[in-house]
């Protein structure tokens, strides 16, 4: 492989960077099946992307394949995984302790990469405030948010509260130091320039997913 200077490639296209964690679960997956070599053409038939689309994602990155040969999916495994972030632990904050919170407090993060939710706030009247999960995670009351988190190293939240609340939590979670959120309420948050924000809107997915379902595209 022939790389480019990191940081001259930070400023990826969105749906490019949107593709990563897949590229990296297939070389995994192909790593574990102990294939040691692929090209765009079977990487396309897999994740469904064209290979066109692959080979200029690639691109973006230096030379990840020789000529003649395709690629080496151990060393994309492993690249992928590093540009990912893969290789060092993330200790993530989770606000809001309602069905969907307690879900994504149970979900096995840590087995598919080196994420950990680690603590978890709510409001004083739920009664899971001043508990512990199973697995040992703090539900801390979300007045104690910033005293909490200025002796961490934890910059990365989920925020699944209600939408009345996200605008109000979010800036709280800024001032606390948080510099990404991953926000589960279908609100636009406005905050700093510096805070990375990826929005999952569920009942816009779904309703995007029966769209297609009766409307199907075309090729």
């Amino acid at each position: 492989m022939v790389l480019k200077d990191l940081k001259q490639v930070t400023q990826l296209p969105r749906a490019t960077a949107k593709r990563l964690p897949r590229y990296y679960r297939l070389f995994k997956r192909l790593v574990e099946e102990n294939t040691e070599r692929t090209s765009s053409k079977q990487i396309s038939e897999i994740i469904g992307v064209d290979s066109a689309t692959i080979r200029r994602d690639f691109s973006l990155f230096g030379e990840l394949g020789r000529r003649g040969y395709g690629y080496d999916t151990k060393e994309l495994r492993d690249f992928f995984g590093q540009l990912l972030g893969n290789e060092t632990d993330t200790n993530i904050v989770l606000i809001g302790i309602g069905n969907l919170g307690r879900a994504l407090l149970n979900y096995p993060f840590h087995k598919r990469n080196k994420i950990h939710i680690t603590q978890a706030y709510d409001v004083a009247g739920n009664p899971l405030v001043g508990t512990r999960t199973e697995s040992g995670i703090p539900i801390y009351n979300i007045t104690d948010l910033k005293k909490n988190l200025t002796t961490t190293d934890i910059k990365t939240a989920i925020l699944s509260v209600n939408t009345e609340s996200a605008q109000e939590v979010a800036e709280l979670l800024v001032d606390a130091g948080i510099k990404g959120i991953l926000n589960f309420t279908p609100f636009r948050l406005s905050l700093p320039s510096d805070v990375t924000i990826q929005t999952i809107d569920l009942t816009k997915e779904l309703q995007t997913l029966i769209f297609f379902m009766n409307h199907p595209a075309s090729d």
